[in-house]
This record gives C-alpha cells, structure tokens and sequence, in this order.
C-alpha cells in the first residue's frame, strides 16, 4: 500500500480524486497484490510437472475425444469444492498430464491447497516415509488437501504395501478434498495394475462412484502426423 501510495503522489492528476477513491484504489492494489502472492505460493507447493499448463490452452481439435463440455464441468473447481473426483485415461503422449496440471493450476488460481505427484515418485516417497519413521505425518499431510492429483498411476510395479498405504491416504480424503488420477490403463483394468484384489476394490469403491471421467483415445500429440490438418 505504501508503494501504491508513493505511485498516487507522483501522478499529476491524483488531486481530482476524492479521499474515497484513493483509498478504495490503495484497498484493490492490497487485496492483488495480496491475491497474487497467495497463488504464487500455492503454484510453488503444488509442483505441478507441467507449470503452465492452463485450461484456456487445451487443445480440443485433436482427435482424442475430449469435449469441451469435459472441461466446463470443471473449470470452476467446484468439483473439488464439491469433494468430487476426477479420472482421466488414455494412451502414453494423449495429453493426460496437461489436462491434470491445467486442473491443478485452476484449482491454485482458485485458492485451493494442490499438490502433484508422478505416481511412481509417490510411491518412493510412501517407502522413505516409511524407512525414516515420518509416514503418519505424509499421510495426514496429503490427506489435508484440497487437491490431489496422482499422475500416471500404474505406469511402475508397486509393493502391495504401498497400494494399502495409498488407500489410507484415499480414505482419509473422502469428504475432505478431491482426488485427480491419470493413468494409460481404462479403469476396468485397475485390479490387474493394482495386484491386491481387496485393496483394488476399496480404491475403485472411494475413488470411482462420484468421479467425473474422461477417457481418450486417439493418436499421440506428439506425433506430427496426427495433427490437424488448418
């Protein structure tokens, strides 16, 4: 405010404001500038893999089923708000992490605590978490989200073990904050990826009934060849 307040003295024509208007326009230069250092915090602890990733970039003219009223459904983050899921599937190079870190970056913009993970780097955090003692408190950290987005799940063999530990964390969430996965396999797949039939079903059961889906398909957007044709 003090900064804003030296702007207003070195401009000529300040004095045809009242005293209202300044102080409203020192108020608003406060509250951005209080707004913008909120999201750059929230930016940071989310550490999404894809940082500028954003929903008004998503590309819905290559063919790979994705709709834009996909996306409408989510974009005010009331999903999240709403404790709701969301997973999305589709082959290697479809787009599946930007989709996720453009969620990620709404949710941010919207003021809700987000956090990435790439599944396999989960999973190592899980098993050092476990090795030094610090466990309890990583699951009662992830499960203080608002956002959680596990990226790729399935893309690496992981203990059983660990799967049990990610359905703590899952269950821990439910009714406290939203869940964002990706994976190449369809969800009909999951007890396979998952190898233990009773965790698979206790994760299906807390992660699929009130999630939105989107399932690609479709050539890879990094092939060339599959772009659109202007």
């Amino acid at each position: 405010m003090l900064e804003a307040l030296e702007e207003q003295r070195r401009q000529r024509d300040i004095s045809e404001l009242d005293f209202e208007e300044r102080l409203a326009l020192l108020v608003e230069r406060q509250w951005l500038w209080h707004e913008n250092r909120g999201l750059a915090t929230r930016l940071k602890n989310a550490q999404l893999k894809i940082a500028g990733a954003s929903l008004e970039d998503i590309n819905y003219r290559h063919p790979r089923g994705l709709k834009r009223a996909h996306i409408d459904q989510l974009r005010a983050s009331a999903w999240v708000r709403e404790h709701r899921n969301c997973i999305i599937t589709g082959p290697t190079g479809i787009g599946k992490s930007h989709l996720a870190c453009a969620l990620g970056h709404q949710a941010c913009r919207d003021g809700l605590r987000t956090r990435y993970f790439y599944a396999p780097k989960l999973f190592r955090a899980l098993e050092a978490a476990q090795a030094d003692g610090s466990l309890v408190n990583l699951i009662k950290t992830l499960a203080r989200l608002d956002l959680f987005i596990i990226d790729d799940l399935g893309l690496a063999v992981a203990k059983p073990r660990l799967y049990r530990h990610l359905l703590e964390i899952i269950d821990d969430r439910i009714g406290r904050g939203a869940t964002l996965l990706t994976s190449q396999y369809p969800v009909g797949q999951w007890h396979d990826t998952i190898g233990d039939a009773t965790v698979a079903d206790a994760l299906l059961d807390r992660l699929v009934h009130n999630a939105y889906r989107i399932e690609l398909d479709g050539k890879s957007l990094r092939d060339p060849k599959s772009a659109p044709a202007d």
